[in-house]
């Protein structure tokens, strides 16, 4: 199997003198990862994940998930975050693109999406949707008390039970959460539903080979195998310090970069089907690096679309930015532009070529231009747009985000601002426990 490649030609130039004295910063946060003796050591559980998911665990999944193909239409995956957004970037990615406006095939479910969101319409809209078909639900909170997938929970749970009844939904239900705490665990105990088990030792931004993203990509009707296996070849190529690993090259070459004044990264790409995978990598390097007021910030658009939108910035705006593309060597079908007689649009120039061919050098051109602008550019190219491929780009992306926080100087693993808005929020709506909170931020707003 061909392994996906970087080349960090066209950003060196910007910043070589950094990147070099790098080398040891890089290296001591490679070891320090591998050995645990860094911040946030005890959630490194999805290090070796890869290398260690048991042959048992996949054919459980796959088994679970073919119950759910065989009885539903429509499988809802309900969880915010990192508990939704690494199986939605899979699923995208291998999908038809216009999936969605298909019916239901026999044994070939939607994945629907829920608890992403406290959109009232959002919520509204997909119950009515779900009125009298065939549906499953798939719940994934460690807790189970996060507020926007405990409101979509309970509403869809409540409406799968009036539709099929209680002992019918309950194998309809998984849960994946905790392993003994938790609002979520003890619900599922108490009503006899399938579950798996959320590691204490991985987060949710690096969840996505554990069951939180296996399960969902499984009722998709993908090869969880091969997208373990893509990650688990990763991790080995990635396991020591060197000049030629591709994670500790990224690593230290995105930090050189911020240090020569870089401060945004735009993930790029020119197909389409990643746009999930870009809100997958946002949250990753997002959460994991935006501590003690440091961080790149992580931004994302979709090439050549959002070159008629952010063409115009990218090219000629604030030098504070580099670019990270990614490429798909071989797409999966061979469509080319037909010839017109006429030739009133001026393309036969094109006719006979692969679009991929014309993507291609859209993309070469647009960099040549970003480069000659001032933009340094990453440049990632995956073999083909498979399971196995985003596997070891999945890998390659959570490793690199670990090695990165370290060198910047953070712990990478943890997540305390995400607790703010929380805590404002339920003193807002008065939850019970916040009374204190709750008069404070009344003060606030008066």
């Amino acid at each position: 199997m061909k392994s996906i490649e970087i080349n960090i030609e066209h950003a060196l130039y910007f910043a070589e003198k950094q990147y070099n004295a790098l080398e040891a910063p890089a290296v001591e946060a490679m070891t320090a990862l591998e050995k645990g003796t860094g911040e946030g050591a005890d959630f490194l559980g999805w290090l070796h994940l890869p290398s260690e998911t048991s042959d048992k665990l996949i054919a459980d999944i796959n088994a679970t998930a073919a119950r759910l193909r065989e009885a539903c239409d429509y499988v809802v995956c309900i969880g915010i975050g990192g508990s939704y957004l690494g199986a939605r970037a899979v699923i995208s990615a291998l999908s038809d693109s216009f999936s969605d406006f298909y019916a239901p095939a026999p044994k070939n479910p939607k994945i629907l999406y829920a608890g992403q969101n406290i959109g009232e319409e959002y919520l509204a809209e997909l119950q009515k949707l779900l009125e009298g078909k065939k549906f499953g639900i798939v719940v994934i909170s460690k807790s189970g008390t996060t507020t926007e997938p405990a409101i979509a929970f309970r509403l869809l749970r409540d409406q799968l039970e009036k539709q099929v009844g209680k002992d019918a939904a309950k194998n309809l239900i998984v849960a994946i959460t905790d392993a003994k705490k938790g609002a979520l665990r003890t619900m599922a105990d108490q009503e006899g539903w399938e579950t798996y088990v959320i590691p204490d030792n991985v987060g949710g931004r690096f969840s996505v080979l554990t069951p939180v993203g296996l399960l969902p990509i499984a009722c998709a009707g993908y090869d969880i195998a091969k997208l373990v296996a893509g990650a688990a070849d990763m991790e080995r190529t990635s396991a020591h310090p060197s000049p030629e690993n591709p994670v500790e090259v990224y690593a230290r070459m995105r930090n050189a970069l911020y240090q020569d004044g870089k401060k945004i990264e735009i993930l790029v790409n020119f197909d389409p089907k990643l746009h999930y995978f870009s809100e997958w990598w946002k949250q990753l390097y997002g959460e994991s690096e935006g501590k003690n007021h440091k961080g790149i910030f992580p931004a994302s658009v979709d090439l050549t679309t959002d070159l008629h939108s952010m063409g115009q910035w990218i090219q000629d705006g604030e030098r504070t930015i580099f670019e990270t593309v990614l490429s798909v060597k071989k797409p999966a079908i061979d469509h080319r532009v037909p010839e017109n007689a006429s030739n009133l649009d001026g393309i036969n120039y094109l006719a006979g070529k692969r679009i991929d061919e014309v993507n291609k050098m859209a993309e070469l051109g647009t960099r040549i231009a970003h480069v000659e602008g001032g933009v340094p550019n990453i440049h990632i190219t995956l073999p083909a747009l498979d399971e196995y491929s985003l596997g070891q780009l999945i890998y390659f992306f959570e490793k690199a985000c670990g090695v990165s926080g370290y060198i910047l100087g953070v712990n990478p693993f943890n997540q305390p601002g995400v607790e703010d808005y929380k805590r404002n929020m339920f003193a807002l709506l008065g939850k019970p426990g916040y009374e204190k909170e709750t008069a404070d931020i009344q003060s606030k707003i008066k």
